[in-house]
């Protein structure tokens, strides 16, 4: 009956998270001031091969699915289904949402409303990546890139493991400023981003619903 409840809390915990996630990085893409480094690099590869945006971030969560795998050093299920499974909703909730906050007028706002957006809309992913992460049902293989490093290879540092986690992003990013000349969603939330998005998920993890704990499986 205990586990029963405890599955049902995280599984409540991590559809606020996706929702959460999709709006806050859909809401860092609309201020057009620079977005969390995964979600720049996702603009910018829908931006080099022409591929819409949702379209493109399933696609290349499919990738990073495979090179978790690789991360683990066997073959886990339920870890790549739950990858997937992710990733299907995430992808095309941040395009629609998106279209949303553009038609709302964020960016729109003069450079100090979307500086304010952008940070918040920063610190939202940085807690929903926290929340989800602890409920360890489904994850964005992204994110589980960071967690596989962080409990596996890192001895639980947040910091640490998510700037190694940052290493296949920032080679995308630069790949695709080589063949287009442009650079998209990529600026001051970003620099945000990489400097503090590991340190707000560390805080996060002990005062963000500090009742539900962390279920490791690495």
């Amino acid at each position: 009956m205990a586990k029963m409840k405890d599955f049902g809390q995280r599984m409540r915990f991590l559809t606020f998270s996706i929702l959460l996630n999709s709006a806050a990085n859909a809401l860092t893409i609309s201020t057009n001031l620079g977005s969390a480094v995964w979600t720049g690099s996702s603009v910018n590869l829908a931006n080099w091969i022409h591929v819409p945006l949702g379209t493109t971030m399933f696609v290349y969560g499919v990738v990073i699915t495979l090179m978790n795998q690789l991360l683990l050093g066997r073959f886990d299920r339920k870890r790549f289904v739950s990858n997937i499974l992710y990733i299907i909703p995430f992808s095309y909730l941040v395009e629609w949402i998106g279209y949303f906050w553009n038609w709302v007028g964020v960016g729109k706002l003069n450079l100090t409303g979307r500086v304010i957006v952008d940070i918040i809309g920063l610190i939202g992913v940085a807690f929903a990546v926290s929340i989800y992460q602890r409920c360890n049902v489904i994850m964005h293989p992204n994110d589980d890139v960071a967690y596989i490093l962080r409990f596996r290879f890192l001895h639980g540092s947040a910091v640490i493991a998510q700037w190694a986690s940052y290493v296949p992003p920032v080679t995308i990013i630069i790949l695709s400023y080589i063949f287009t000349g442009e650079l998209n969603a990529i600026g001051f939330g970003t620099i945000w981003a990489l400097v503090t998005q590991g340190i707000v998920m560390a805080w996060a993890d002990y005062h963000v619903f500090p009742s539900l704990k962390h279920h490791v499986d690495v």
